[in-house]
């Protein structure tokens, strides 16, 4: 299993956590997309992006006087699971909830962040594989394809299902992907803007 950065790679994975002092903490990175992942992000979202600038009322501030230009860009996270979640039982789904509601309130945050900006952004609900945020979107994305098409990470089939293989820890991970259309600084900025999680 590798744990090298790939070809996409612009910014390479660290564990963060949203707010200073939390423990919920995810391996994040940031990645141009890739040819394969680009066919697969045109599935999902057809030109959805492509139809900002988002309205005045949700900019906030668009603070960059760049010339840089927007790229299609990859956000992954992936969150250290308590369990292996290969398991079934009720407390399986119970941490699978847990990393949900964690991953969802990042996402919103880098969301919001990038919106605010001037920018699209939108985040895949790990449970559907459906875009957020975006409308009229009904293809469903591969979190454990494009985990092996960014970082190079494994897979293994149990019966129907792709299962995801963490380097440092198996199959008790949890992935969930953010995208973005923005200018690479501003993606990059956003990441590095959260704290480090608390070593363990």
């Amino acid at each position: 299993m590798s744990n090298r950065p790939t070809e996409s790679t612009l910014l390479p994975p660290r564990l963060l956590v949203r707010i200073e002092g939390g423990t919920d903490g995810l391996e994040c990175s940031v990645h141009d997309l890739p040819k394969t992942l680009l066919r697969e992000f045109r599935h999902v979202f057809q030109d959805e992006y492509l139809k900002c600038p988002l309205p005045m009322s949700t900019v906030i501030v668009k603070t960059e006087s760049t010339t840089e230009p927007s790229v299609l860009i990859a956000i992954p996270t992936n969150q250290k699971a308590r369990e292996d979640l290969v398991a079934v039982g009720t407390h399986i789904e119970k941490e699978k909830d847990r990393l949900l509601n964690v991953f969802i309130s990042f996402g919103q945050d880098v969301c919001e962040k990038i919106r605010s900006r001037g920018y699209w952004a939108d985040f895949i609900d790990p449970c559907s594989g459906l875009p957020m945020m975006t409308q009229n979107c009904n293809k469903v994305y591969s979190e454990v394809d494009g985990m092996e098409c960014l970082l190079n990470y494994k897979s293994y089939n149990a019966g129907f299902c792709k299962i995801l293989t963490h380097p440092k820890w198996g199959s008790a991970v949890y992935p969930a992907t953010i995208f973005a259309h923005c200018p690479v600084n501003v993606a990059i900025d956003i990441v590095n803007s959260y704290p480090d999680a608390p070593s363990c």
